[in-house]
């Protein structure tokens, strides 16, 4: 996937056949861990949300995003190797946990440029990111998902992982707003063009 500077994509990637990714709250945790070590330095991360079975990431890329980086005989944006050092390393330690072997995660990670010429598309995948555990069942409440930026920005919790100043910038997030916003409701069709 080819990358480009200043811009705001959705990431995302989840598990071979939907399997589960995440097997207990220490999964997650570590997920996050290894996202900081690998992910984390080349990147602007305004919202994400770790689900069992998949994950996703608002991300605004910068110059160190694309700078190219050799793996192999192959030549990646370092945000992309990145996250390939993330799956790969993350996937090592579940096959260990579970006694399990092969691919963890589907083959590539996904990235969806959010285009400029539609201004409401990031806004919506931020908020999209948000309601996964809730469209899923999994909470009646966002903020009872410990697993998303959700609690950081509606400040449950003070998480360091999403640039909130520069989400409010880039997406007009409204701070007395920004509860009720996070419930309104996305149509399909809207969320069909954040894939």
């Amino acid at each position: 996937m080819s990358l480009q500077p200043d811009k705001l994509y959705h990431f995302y990637n989840q598990g071979n056949n939907r399997e589960t990714i995440f097997f207990s709250r220490e999964n997650y945790l570590y997920f996050l861990k290894k996202f900081r070590k690998y992910v984390w330095p080349h990147c602007q991360v305004l919202a994400y949300c770790l689900m069992p079975n998949h994950f996703h990431f608002l991300i605004n890329t910068t110059k160190d995003s694309v700078v190219e980086t050799k793996v192999g005989s192959l030549v990646v944006p370092a945000l992309n190797n990145g996250f390939r050092l993330l799956l790969s390393s993350y996937a090592q330690a579940i096959n260990k946990q579970e006694g399990r072997s092969g691919s963890l995660f589907r083959q590539k990670t996904k990235a969806k440029l959010l285009e400029d010429n539609i201004k409401s598309y990031p806004f919506i995948c931020f908020n999209y990111i948000h309601q996964n555990p809730l469209i899923a069942g999994l909470v009646k409440k966002l903020e009872d998902w410990e697993y998303s930026s959700f609690m950081d920005y509606a400040g449950f919790r003070n998480g360091s992982l999403c640039d909130q100043e520069l989400s409010k910038t880039l997406l007009d997030i409204s701070s007395e707003n920004f509860y009720e916003e996070s419930y309104q409701v996305i149509l399909p069709d809207k969320v069909k063009r954040l894939f």
